[in-house]
């Protein structure tokens, strides 16, 4: 017999919070300072993929320590930060519309799978991938303009690409050259590589981690009873949070080199569309040009999600509201 689907929820009371149980205010201005240390931390990680992604088949440097050591002898520490001014004014709006539509969605969606009664693991992927999805669609609108002019501060100079002063210059000319939805230049493919990879990596994150708590013995069948220790609950969502990145980073990076390519090429008027990108991918390299960067991306999205997650989950409990 089935636990009922209501039970299977709350069996991970000891483990999650919920969007009701969470001080607002609290949550938005500590999320932040938090989000924005982590953005420190581990921005220079995107820079080596995107450089990587537009490589033309003529440089050198095609791997991550041979952009690094370029970018280091050219621009020096400062080099792997290029975009960033950017990157950090939009990523709080971006991030608060994120993680609303994230938490408000995976309300629902749980409601939506329980009448299922589906085991667990599932109603936590269908869930959780549903809201990630949802999150990602809503955030686009904020995250593609700075997307676009960051990645062209991150490639400037660089295989041939245009040299700007900042980011103003960059919106300045692109909005000269194209309009307003030059600033959308890759959205289609955009919300085609980050919805999919925020649905499977959400899916993976929610799905995994019981899967982990079930191997512990903390399923909800278990007679478990006391509630996990705080550095068993971190590693289990740090083990999450690898998994979800692996899943993600293999399934969406070809949408993703195809999507940076198109973002960051000059304002010349005959600019490839993305089938005549794909083609170029393959004359140079056949299917594998579509997975440039894989390696840099899959610690990106591991390193990147792992830390996210954990201080998302920290910032939960930071903000959690007492009954």
């Amino acid at each position: 017999m089935n636990t009922p689907p209501s039970s299977r929820v709350a069996s991970f009371g000891q483990t999650e919070i919920n969007w009701d149980k969470l001080d607002k205010k609290r949550f938005y201005v500590n999320g932040a300072g938090l989000f924005t240390g982590v953005t420190v931390a581990l921005y220079p990680v995107s820079v080596v993929k995107t450089r990587l992604q537009v490589a033309s088949k003529e440089i050198a440097e095609r791997n991550a320590f041979s952009v690094v050591k370029g970018i280091l002898k050219n621009d020096g520490v400062p080099g792997l930060y290029r975009g960033f001014g950017t990157v950090i004014t939009g990523a709080v709006p971006a991030r608060i519309i994120f993680l609303t539509a994230l938490e408000t969605t995976k309300i629902s969606a749980f409601k939506l799978v329980a009448p299922f009664e589906l085991n667990e693991p599932t109603q936590a992927a269908i869930a959780n991938g549903i809201a990630g999805m949802t999150a990602s669609l809503f955030s686009q609108a904020v995250f593609v303009p700075i997307d676009v002019v960051s990645q062209k501060l991150m490639v400037q100079g660089y295989s041939g690409h245009a040299t700007y002063t900042g980011g103003i210059d960059v919106a300045t000319k692109i909005i000269k050259s194209y309009g307003v939805r030059g600033l959308y230049r890759g959205f289609g493919l955009s919300v085609m590589t980050y919805s999919p990879s925020s649905a499977a990596w959400w899916a993976s994150y929610g799905s995994s981690q019981r899967v982990i708590w079930r191997f512990l013995g903390y399923g909800a069948d278990s007679d478990v009873t006391t509630a996990p220790s705080k550095s068993k609950i971190v590693m289990v969502q740090a083990a999450g949070g690898i998994i979800a990145g692996a899943t993600a980073s293999s399934i969406t990076t070809p949408l993703d080199t195809i999507k940076t390519r198109l973002q960051v090429m000059g304002h010349q008027e005959n600019r490839p569309s993305a089938k005549q990108v794909v083609k170029n991918l393959i004359a140079e390299d056949g299917w594998k040009g579509f997975y440039r960067g894989l390696g840099p991306r899959f610690f990106s999205m591991s390193a990147w999600g792992t830390s996210m997650i954990l201080t998302y989950e920290y910032l939960k409990r930071l903000c959690a509201v007492e009954d």
